[in-house]
């Protein structure tokens, strides 16, 4: 291992912490049932039903581990957190795990999120639930039918088929339960926001349940990011025999996200070109180019008239348009629908071996019109030359619009994915003298199919199309008039693509005593992608085939019932999408990923106090970036398409401390507190312009967030009010680009502060939530060249209903 921790976390001053003792939730949590002896003991407060659901989930490593014996990064949320944050998405409660984050640059379509830094696999009870290999189109996952989530950091390729090196988050649906509850809730929030939900289950017969649970929401969104989500899930349950059950599940999601891929734009002018710092910078900074080369040549007045709208943010943070947002009205919602049946069966074939196995269909389908680009150029060097068109100010008819966007273009995306998956977990439970264990041998299949084109349309930077006007002030923009079809566009890409992956892996747990086990894993597994162009100008037909072998070691020793401590170290692989390597002889080597972990857990106070801290070392080889010499549009002065489009050589690495603790101080007060400190750092390859070390784009250093409830019992009230208030902190985050001349550019740290206030009755629950509450002004996503802006204060009210 090679830690390589150059600053120490600082652990700011605790926050006040609480929660509420309430009888247990009319839906119980299937994960934590305990028999009827421990419940004559258990101590019954929803705090405590959460620590104990952490302490002996093993599902993440499908084991029957606990968690104070597994030698694995494992962080589960349940859904008190949940519910008290109001979360409606997997986004909204990512920040309740350490080390989890919004993924660097990314726009919108899908969640798109990182775990130290490296991309994430998305699992539904352990059975994957989304795309890969570059099809990124999925519905953004709601908490609506989640019982809980459980985040397995690092490479876990032989546990869930094609793997991410970050790990795996695995979320934990709601199932049907014998006993009969009823459940509605409604909603309603800020601009706009809707929503009811109904939530149904009951025993049909002592052997079968039935659950329904249906829900929508619509909203019409921060700076017009509008949504709308129509939701219907549905499982039957029946048990043969105490031996033998099978569940049947179906989900169809209906929603469209609005997608804001610009953001905050920054200003581009290439710092490194003049004498001056930002805000100090005169026309005299702004020298023209030779008039030879072809760039720009503005007049004196005009190179005043661009200086003087320059603050000291611009070139290297973006470019604040309030509630302005560059959405045009030519784009469109990504309006997606999924479907997915899944049949599974839980099989004791004899006392010791059991046989879970899953067959899952899913289809998906998307479509949208992406607005990207929209760059506003200052002054830019491209292959030695000074504001060379088209990234050069926009004058028109001698008039300079220092405030214009240039290089629009509009993409219209439309995908279908058909998906067919078969998981098979053969577990046995074995002893042998004073050794006990568990062989796991997991094998899995998929099958995958997609059809996808794409339109574009773009300014008269571009002639592929009709052009649509340039954005001559992007702080009140004039948006083009019609539809995206009205400006002839452009087939860009059209193809059918397939992938077929399957693995096997053998994983081995051993107890060697009370105090040390281990687990040890391998796995081999092989992914084969077609390609059929459908489009005059690509290749005809690809095809690419990759496999490898991955595997676990991991030991942990438990010096006492309260500490415990583990190492790990992992190997994945992740294979490339095809579209990648569009050529036969440029067959994209996998991404091979390795970590480390080192970590110690302890608990007290009978287990009211639950910690961890883990150092880790993680990193992905072969990552892609883009040739600046490469350049397809024949109209443009610099093209050139007799270079490679890629280079595969970069790496992404990460070293850190991960910090999580729930902490009950007594029964009505109690908090969730996560941190991480890291060392987020890309590696350029032997052809990238820059040749040192960076911070990975988008990915922040530290990042913390704590949650804390006190509940208090009001006379004349017959169940106490629970007060919650919570903080989320993330530091800076590089949105720089080398190939614009961009070599330093951030989106600033924020603080944002939250709160809820609730009161429980029998059988009814009404709570508030109350968001951002000093009204920060910050972002909460890193774009490329940009920032999304975070919400501004806001309230949500939730009232639900159970009968």
């Amino acid at each position: 291992m090679n830690f390589k921790l150059k600053k120490t976390w600082p652990i700011a001053a605790a926050v006040a912490s609480i929660l509420v003792t309430v009888s247990l939730p009319t839906f119980a949590d299937e994960t934590n049932t305990v028999n009827a002896e421990e419940k004559k003991v258990e101590k019954i407060t929803i705090y405590g039903r959460h620590n104990q659901l952490i302490l002996e989930s093993g599902t993440a490593t499908k084991s029957n581990m606990s968690l104070m014996q597994t030698p694995a990064a494992v962080v589960v949320v349940d859904k008190l957190l949940i519910s008290e944050q109001a979360g409606a998405t997997l986004q909204e409660s990512l920040r309740n795990v350490s080390g989890l984050s919004q993924d660097g640059n990314n726009y919108g379509v899908g969640d798109n999120l990182a775990i130290r830094g490296l991309g994430v696999n998305y699992a539904y009870d352990g059975m994957y639930g989304g795309a890969d290999l570059e099809n990124s189109y999925n519905p953004t996952r709601s908490m609506t039918n989640i019982e809980s989530i459980e985040v397995l950091k690092g490479p876990a390729t032989g546990l869930y088929g094609m793997g991410s090196a970050g790990g795996v988050i695995n979320l934990i649906e709601k199932k049907p339960q014998q006993e009969e509850a009823y459940q509605i809730r409604a909603v309603v929030g800020q601009w706009d926001n809707y929503g009811v939900m109904f939530d149904a289950t009951a025993g049909i017969t002592e052997d079968t349940a039935y659950r329904v649970v249906a829900n929508y929401e619509t909203s019409d969104g921060y700076r017009g990011l509008s949504s709308e989500r129509s939701e219907l899930y549905t499982s039957l349950s029946h048990a043969f025999s105490n031996d033998n059950t099978i569940l049947l599940s179906a989900a169809y999601i209906d929603d469209a996200v609005q997608i804001d891929s610009i953001g905050d734009p920054v200003r581009l002018i290439d710092l490194t070109l003049v004498d001056s710092l930002p805000g100090n910078i005169t026309a005299a900074d702004l020298v023209n180019g030779d008039i030879d080369s072809g760039g720009l040549q503005l007049t004196d007045s005009q190179r005043q008239e661009l200086a003087g709208t320059l603050a000291s943010t611009d070139g290297w943070q973006p470019f604040d348009l309030g509630e302005t947002g560059l959405i045009s009205p030519i784009s469109t919602p990504n309006e997606g629908k999924e479907f997915r049946i899944k049949l599974r069966q839980d099989l004791n074939i004899t006392d010791d071996w059991t046989l879970t196995h899953q067959l899952q269909y899913r289809t998906y389908s998307t479509d949208y019109v992406r607005q990207t680009s929209a760059y506003n150029y200052i002054y830019h060097d491209r292959s030695g030359t000074i504001n060379l068109d088209p990234r050069a100010p926009l004058v028109l008819d001698d008039v300079l619009y220092p405030y214009a966007a240039r290089r629009q273009e509009y993409r219209k995306i439309n995908a279908d994915e058909k998906t067919l998956q078969y998981f098979a977990d053969l577990s046995n439970t074995w002893s042998y003298g004073s050794l006990r264990g568990e062989h796991l041998l997991s094998a899995n299949y998929e099958k995958r199919d997609m059809e996808y084109q794409q339109h574009s349309i773009w300014d008269a930077d571009d002639t592929r199309s009709d052009a649509v006007p340039y954005i001559l002030d992007i702080r009140n923009p004039n948006w083009p008039t019609g539809s995206f079809e009205d400006y002839n566009p452009s087939l860009r890409s059209k193809y059918d693509k397939s992938a077929t992956a399957w693995g096997l892996s053998l994983q081995e747990v051993v107890y060697f005593n009370e105090e040390l086990t281990a687990r040890i894993g391998g796995a081999y597994s092989s992914v084969k992608q077609t390609y059929q162009n459908q489009f005059s100008d690509g290749n005809p037909e690809l095809d690419a085939d990759d496999d490898g072998f991955t595997y676990n070691l991991g030991l942990n020793y438990q010096f006492s019932k309260y500490f415990s401590t583990f190492i790990n170290h992992s190997k994945g692989r992740t294979a490339y999408s095809v579209l990648g390597s569009l050529t036969e002889d440029d067959n994209r080597p996998d991404s091979e990923s390795v970590s480390w972990d080192l970590g110690v857990r302890f608990t007290a106070l009978d287990e009211d106090l639950l910690g961890s801290i883990v150092l880790f070392d993680t990193a992905r080889t072969n990552l892609r970036y883009e040739n600046p010499l490469y350049e397809d549009d024949p109209a443009d002065a610099a093209f050139n398409i007799d270079v490679a489009e890629y280079y595969y050589d970069e790496q992404d690495s990460t070293q850190g401390i991960e910090v999580d603790i729930n902490f009950a101080v007594n029964e009505q007060w109690s908090m969730n507190f996560n941190a991480t400190y890291q060392e987020p750092v890309t590696e350029p390859g032997g052809n990238a312009l820059s040749v040192v070390d960076e911070q990975t784009k988008g990915i922040a250093e530290k990042f913390a967030s704590i949650w804390t409830n006190y509940s208090h019992q009001f006379d004349g009230l017959a169940s106490p009010i629970k007060f919650s208030i919570g903080m989320t902190y993330e530091d800076e985050r590089s949105i720089s680009s080398s190939s614009f001349g961009i070599n330093y550019a951030i989106i600033e740290a924020y603080t944002v502060w939250d709160s809820a206030i609730s009161y429980a009755g029998e059988d009814f629950d009404v709570q508030l939530n109350l968001r951002n509450l000093a009204n920060e002004t910050y972002y909460s996503k890193a774009m490329f060249l940009g920032g999304l802006p975070g919400e501004s204060r806001n309230a949500k009210l939730t009232v639900t209903y159970s009968f």
